[in-house]
């Protein structure tokens, strides 16, 4: 059987056993920006797809078509066209052979997956790429992720020497917002967009919301709107525009906006970390029957994710029963899970929280300061690192820490997205 329609069998079999999210929601007026650019990537697959029947195969075609599955799990979010896009992966490199497209193609997904270990293997295929500036900002997108913070940096440098492309500026961006100079960071956001094409108007969005969540972290309201605005101008209908302006409604105490907002979010989008943020939202607003449905579908998909073996959503799970649930114990066990495979500030630290809830303070403590010594400037963090040590009867370096979290951010006990 020719390449592309196996892998167009397989891709069509699963297409067909999980609804598309993007698919869920259509309005009777014209189309935006983000339903004309899906309706694009769906026309390609499509005419991809016909080009099976050619022989011989067409390699090109092929690895285009892969690559269109991805731009659409990229687009949607949606774990069913995810793993559609693995398995069109697998049976292209299956087919193909030791393609560097394919195996890199390959690696981003692992890692977007949280597959660290995968992702580790898939760059060792690509050995003889180590030059290569894609290779080189994935390991150090790696490196951060195992907590390996200098290293990461410095790939990303040699990233952005070998090839400063939009991307590669705002990975070191991102870098310089959790432990270096905000502004350097928003600056380098900036870069970002001069660097590209007109014809990337949802990446020029996409960093807009970058630097919107840089100044909503440091409790600057307005420009975090005007940033989420631009945004949603540049290129129209894309729902992670709008929850990121519902997050933001309901951080300056616009709650029934930002409900009916995230309502709208999660119809267009149904994945199970909306779920959560909406059912967060409703408590944090004190109205725990109208967040309870929407915690049940969140931690539903977080399990039914987990029971597929997947491995993304442990970080989720962690504080899903940490602080909606308040289950220090199952906390714990979904923060382990996670902190063994991506060692870094983030699962210290909800390893920390999950152990605070748990009661075992001591314990919560001590991982606490490990993710305190990455450097790393974040709010939330610091909150969290507070009430340990409150409670562990710290108190004057429990005060210190709330200071800290007040001056990175004044409004950190408003609302938040855990993302």
């Amino acid at each position: 059987m020719r390449l592309l329609k196996r892998i167009l069998v397989t891709a069509i079999a699963l297409c067909l056993s999980f609804p598309l999210a993007s698919l869920s929601h259509r309005r009777p007026s014209a189309p935006t920006d983000y339903e004309i650019e899906l309706a694009r990537i769906q026309k390609d697959i499509a005419e991809l797809k016909d080009a099976g029947s050619s022989t011989p195969v067409d390699i090109g075609k092929a690895t285009r078509f892969v690559h269109r599955l991805y731009h659409r799990a990229s687009l949607t979010g949606s774990a069913a066209d995810l793993r559609v896009t693995e398995t069109a992966i697998d049976r292209a490199i299956q087919e193909i052979g030791p393609l560097a497209d394919l195996y890199l193609l390959k690696a981003n997904l692992d890692f977007r997956l949280h597959r660290l270990g995968k992702t580790s293997h898939g760059l060792s295929t690509l050995s003889r790429f180590t030059g290569n500036a894609q290779v080189v900002a994935l390991k150090a997108s790696l490196a951060l992720q195992q907590g390996e913070y200098a290293a990461a940096k410095r790939g990303y440098l040699s990233a952005i020497e070998k090839n400063p492309t939009w991307d590669n500026l705002a990975r070191l961006a991102y870098w310089e917002a959790k432990f270096g100079d905000p502004d350097l960071a928003d600056g380098l956001y900036g870069q970002a967009q001069n660097e590209m094409s007109a014809k990337e108007m949802r990446s020029y969005a996409w960093v807009e919301l970058q630097r919107g969540l840089l100044d909503l972290s440091r409790g600057r309201y307005e420009n975090a709107m005007a940033h989420y605005q631009k945004a949603g101008k540049a290129y129209s209908g894309y729902w992670l525009v709008d929850e990121h302006m519902a997050e933001l409604l309901g951080a300056t105490r616009r709650f029934e906006a930002a409900a009916s907002l995230y309502e709208s979010v999660v119809a267009r989008a149904p994945l199970p970390e909306l779920y959560q943020r909406l059912g967060d939202l409703y408590a944090f607003m004190g109205k725990p029957d109208r967040a309870k449905p929407w915690h049940d579908k969140a931690v539903a998909g977080y399990l039914d994710s987990a029971a597929r073996g997947e491995v993304n959503y442990y970080h989720h799970l962690s504080a899903f029963y940490a602080d909606a649930r308040g289950d220090g114990a199952e906390a714990v066990e979904w923060a382990e899970k996670d902190i063994a495979l991506r060692p870094n500030f983030a699962t210290q630290d909800a390893l920390a929280w999950a152990l605070y809830r748990a009661g075992r303070f001591e314990g919560a403590r001590k991982i606490s300061r490990a993710a305190l010594s990455s450097g790393v400037k974040d709010a939330h963090l610091f909150f969290h690192a507070a009430m340990i040590h409150l409670a562990a009867g710290n108190t004057d370096q429990g005060k210190q820490l709330l200071k800290k979290a007040g001056e990175i951010n004044p409004g950190y006990e408003n609302f938040h997205a855990h993302r």
